[in-house]
């Protein structure tokens, strides 16, 4: 196959790591810079170039589309789709899941747990508003937000209140959640991929803080899921249309609910964490859709017998 992976820095540790998997497996793979993907777009066909030269014959493209270019990476992905080209994640389900709040909706239409959101625009609401979330703690999340940042926890309804006119003021989109105190601070990563999590790892958040994240100072390490956990982590990407993601769920009271789910999920921390080859079950999931002939961009839940595969990648992860 030849392969595109969408990348702003080839020597980013996930980037790397896809390159390496590629090649192991026969591939051919280069590494594109989605803003330097420039395209023709006309009612007689569709072309792009890169760096002076069109891009051609590429079998599979791998976006790995960060949130600050989410709007033009999402353009290139596009047009490598229209141009026939199969990717795990489409530029439609990247665009789901980089929006927080469509995000939630979309999830809890098919019924999967989350904890309780609220939105609001209108000022003069902003009481009621938190009355429909219940009492604080409350977690205040940007909706764009990425890696922790942008997410804030009030513990009063005067702070609550305060935060949200200040995003106001700067006419920031936010969303506003209950917090799961029973959490303790610790979330699961689950990485799916098709219809296995193929590796799963706990974070646990540093001392005085509640954001788990790696790039927040937290620690991470190999676990195993529940039959639970993984079922609402295949049922959340699949819901967005993700082939590809990064789920993080928390575990409450009353069941696993979801956070995040992240379109374009880092590999070094979970491949540490859980020993897994995670950019091996990717490449070989990629291969199996292409080597199949099925629509470019399918429903990742299609039973192409990825969940055998990814089952026996979880079993290396520490318990």
């Amino acid at each position: 196959m030849k392969i595109a992976i969408l990348s702003r820095n080839s020597k980013l540790y996930s980037t790397r790591r896809l390159v390496e998997a590629a090649r192991e497996r026969g591939h051919s793979v280069r590494v594109l810079d989605p803003l330097r993907c420039y395209m023709r777009i006309a009612s007689d066909g569709f072309s792009m170039h890169y760096k002076g030269r069109q891009i051609t014959d590429y079998d599979a493209v791998i976006p790995r589309v960060g949130a600050s270019i989410t709007r033009y990476g999402s353009v290139v992905l596009r047009q490598f789709e229209l141009m026939g080209t199969y990717t795990p994640n489409s530029s439609e389900a990247i665009l789901k899941a980089r929006d927080k709040l469509r995000c939630h909706q979309l999830l809890a239409a098919e019924g999967i747990g989350m904890p309780i959101t609220v939105f609001g625009d209108n000022p003069d609401d902003t009481q009621d508003l938190l009355a429909m979330l219940g009492p604080p703690p409350h977690v205040i999340k940007l909706n764009e937000g990425t890696q922790g940042a942008g997410v804030m926890l009030t513990e009063k309804p005067s702070a609550s209140r305060g935060v949200i006119e200040a995003l106001r003021g700067l006419y920031a989109n936010f969303l506003v959640q209950e917090f799961v105190a029973e959490a303790k601070g610790a979330d699961l990563r689950c990485f799916v991929v098709g219809n296995s999590v193929v590796a799963a790892m706990k974070r646990q958040a540093p001392k005085g803080d509640f954001r788990s994240n790696l790039h927040r100072g937290g620690s991470a390490k190999g676990v195993r899921v529940s039959a639970t956990e993984q079922d609402v982590a295949i049922r959340a990407a699949h819901a967005l249309g993700l082939g590809v993601a990064g789920v993080d769920l928390i575990r409450s009271k009353r069941g696993p609910l979801i956070l995040e789910v992240n379109a374009s999920p880092g590999l070094e921390g979970i491949e540490a964490a859980s020993e897994v080859d995670v950019a091996g079950a990717v490449l070989d999931y990629v291969g199996a859709r292409f080597k199949r002939g099925g629509p470019r961009h399918a429903s990742p839940g299609r039973p192409l017998h990825e969940k055998t595969a990814g089952e026996s990648y979880l079993l290396k992860s520490a318990s």
